[in-house]
């Protein structure tokens, strides 16, 4: 389980992750950060990224992880962690709006996701399932807030 959390921001960084027709440059993609809740080993402290070199830390006291980037547009779904990365497509959508009396809305729900392809030390999970429980803020001048617990299992 980990966490999706902080405010999405455009891709400034664009790593090549080894995943199929994945291209996280194309404007597609938003990004925020990855914080380890349960069952993801810490890795050693050069494979965790901060803060993706633009000095914004939403988590306080918790180290980010890795990089969550989604299309807002499309159905994709990437996670860069340390020891490598997930590729997911969102298979149903269950996100109830929620008007927050500030003029933007939450969006309470969950989203499930199928993983279809996985590198390094994730590469038995490609088949496998997410399951998101999810806050999502849009907030009135149109950004988003993310606070999501993610589920990710292996194939059965």
């Amino acid at each position: 389980m980990i966490l999706l959390q902080g405010t999405y921001k455009s891709v400034k960084r664009c790593p090549e992750l080894g995943l199929s027709q994945v291209d996280l440059c194309d404007g597609s993609y938003s990004t925020t950060k990855i914080y380890p809740v349960s069952g993801l080993a810490e890795q050693d402290e050069k494979q965790v990224n901060l803060d993706n070199g633009n000095g914004d830390r939403d988590c306080r006291g918790e180290k980010a992880i890795g990089n969550f980037y989604a299309q807002f547009a499309g159905d994709l779904a990437v996670y860069d962690l340390p020891g490598g990365a997930l590729k997911m497509k969102f298979t149903a959508n269950n996100l109830v709006p929620v008007p927050d009396g500030q003029g933007g809305t939450f969006f309470v729900g969950t989203l499930e996701l199928a993983i279809l392809e996985a590198t390094g030390i994730y590469q038995s999970f490609t088949g496998g399932h997410n399951t998101m429980v999810d806050i999502l803020h849009q907030l009135a001048d149109g950004n988003f807030v993310e606070h999501c617990y993610c589920t990710i299992r292996h194939s059965k």
